[in-house]
């Protein structure tokens, strides 16, 4: 192996969001992760929502001016044409 190419190796810590803490070697000092191992569904065999950072929320927000504009478009389309 070359010398001074590879990163620092240290003892470091996985933190979860449910406060699991798991300690590790890696390159990356401190890490902090949304889901482990003693709180994930797959693991757990206990079924709960996840819904990370709202996505559902985001997506309806990004497609709600198309759908209000789809609508918009289909109520005038349904009036009926001056005379």
């Amino acid at each position: 192996m070359k010398a001074e190419i590879h990163p620092e190796y240290h003892e470091t810590t996985f933190v979860c969001a449910c406060g699991n803490k798991v300690d590790v070697r890696s390159t990356v000092k401190d890490i902090h992760i949304e889901v482990c191992s003693a709180c994930h569904p797959f693991y757990t065999g206990k079924q709960k929502l996840m819904d990370s950072a709202g996505r559902i929320e985001k997506f309806t927000k990004k497609y709600q001016k198309a759908k209000e504009a789809k609508e918009a478009k289909a109520a005038k389309a349904k009036e009926p044409a001056p005379s």
